[in-house]
């Protein structure tokens, strides 16, 4: 469900996709320098757009620099990073924590239980400091692989699940945005839900994984699928709209009005090209 929140940087300017691959490689150092070389693992571009979305709402003071990494030893990167980097990071090795613990449940994997094992630490901090986020990710994804696990068909139940997940974790401080952080959150992991499912069911369906649409296999699903998301990105943005946002707004409506829908345009274009 992650991996839809990323930019279409071929409609941003040189000096905006600076910016926002600066915002991601100050969430990895972030990860690296709080959490250990093993929060890493966890990175993507999705808490990327939690910071750009909080940094534009609260303006905190930020750091900035250039360094070598692992993934680029020769020459350095930008990167920017504030409170609301480590806040995104943090929320991030929790996901990942939560989601190896899942995943060693659910299917006995030694590599999520070896990943769970080096998250453990951290996130036994992460979730002293941040009770109210980590206890939302663990009662959702536990809710979420019952849901699996029952084999339910009702995409509604389990896209409402994570989308309370989502909408705990876009709150940072209970404050007068925190009823807007907090509703378009939620409609947003709803819609990121369905996105993954519609996205993944042909794959789903012929390894025979769990997917609330399997009964739709084999039918007529752009424009079920495209009418369902759009209905409920328009409820985000009307969320989204609310909230005073100036720096980065650009690239954060990138990410809502482009980028989003980059995975799904790709999958099914592809996939009416071969039937054609």
């Amino acid at each position: 469900m992650f991996g839809f929140l990323t930019a279409r940087t071929d409609l941003l300017d040189e000096d905006r996709t600076a910016r926002y691959k600066a915002c991601y490689c100050g969430l990895c150092r972030s990860l690296r320098s709080r959490r250990g070389p093993a929060a890493g693992l966890t990175l993507n571009y999705d808490m990327s757009f939690l910071v750009l979305l909080l940094s534009s709402l609260y303006e905190p003071e930020e750091a900035l620099g250039k360094d070598p990494c692992l993934v680029h030893p020769f020459d350095g990167r930008d990167w920017f990073s504030s409170e609301i980097t480590d806040y995104a990071a943090d929320m991030n090795v929790a996901l990942g924590y939560y989601k190896c613990l899942d995943n060693w449940q659910d299917d006995g994997s030694l590599l999520s239980a070896a990943e769970a094992g080096l998250l453990k630490h951290a996130c036994g901090e992460i979730a002293q400091a941040y009770p109210r986020q980590c206890g939302a990710i663990e009662e959702s994804i536990r809710a979420l692989a019952q849901i699996e696990q029952d084999k339910r068909e009702s995409p509604d139940e389990a896209a409402a699940s994570f989308g309370s997940l989502m909408g705990e974790l876009f709150v940072l401080h209970e404050d007068r945005w925190s009823a807007s952080l907090r509703a378009m959150g939620d409609v947003l992991g709803r819609f990121l839900y369905i996105m993954d499912a519609a996205v993944d069911l042909d794959g789903d369906t012929f390894r025979n994984c769990y997917n609330p649409f399997r009964r739709r296999y084999g039918l007529e699903n752009e424009r079920y699928f495209r009418d369902i998301l759009q209905m409920l990105l328009g409820e985000c943005l009307r969320h989204y709209d609310r909230l005073p946002l100036v720096r980065d707004k650009d690239i954060l409506d990138n990410i809502l009005c482009a980028g989003v829908w980059a995975q799904f345009d790709k999958r099914y274009s592809i996939k009416q090209a071969k039937e054609n």
